[in-house]
């Protein structure tokens, strides 16, 4: 990102870039330190406008638990028409939780949430719970054309 303007990405443009899944970096609040931040796969369901995470919680993860903790969610690129960005705020909500609605497990049927291998141990081995962003929050940016 040089010395660039930004722009708004609209609502087509936003679902767009998002896809059904990909990429990107959660940050949980951690009280009065620097946030805990860790890249991520996402599902996106434009649909309901809502993100889907699959992730580890294991006796030495290093995450803070998911519970009522504020979380930030940002997917970036660099594109040929210049950079892109999406930044989600909210909290995690359990998939597993009773008040998850039917249509947020449909949404979760409908997105792609890459499997990406960061782990020192096979993913089969890998136990894995599924979040859905609450977002309070959703904002995307686009480097302005040159001109405008």
């Amino acid at each position: 990102m040089s010395d660039s303007r930004a722009v708004h990405l609209d609502e087509a443009e936003r679902e767009a870039f998002l896809g059904a899944g990909g990429t990107g970096v959660m940050s949980f609040a951690n009280g009065e330190g620097p946030p805990h931040s860790i890249p991520v796969s996402y599902g996106y369901d434009a649909d309901t406008g809502s993100f889907f995470f699959r992730l580890a919680y294991d006796a030495d993860t290093e995450k803070p638990g998911p519970e009522d903790v504020a979380v930030s969610f940002v997917v970036h690129e660099e594109t040929d028409e210049g950079w892109r960005s999406v930044v989600a705020k909210g909290e995690l909500q359990s998939t597993d939780d009773d008040d998850v609605s039917t249509e947020a497990l449909e949404a979760l049927r409908r997105v792609d949430i890459p499997l990406v291998d960061v782990f020192e141990r096979p993913t089969v081995e890998t136990d894995f719970e599924f979040f859905r962003l609450r977002t309070d929050d959703v904002t995307g940016r686009k480097e302005a054309p040159p001109g405008e």
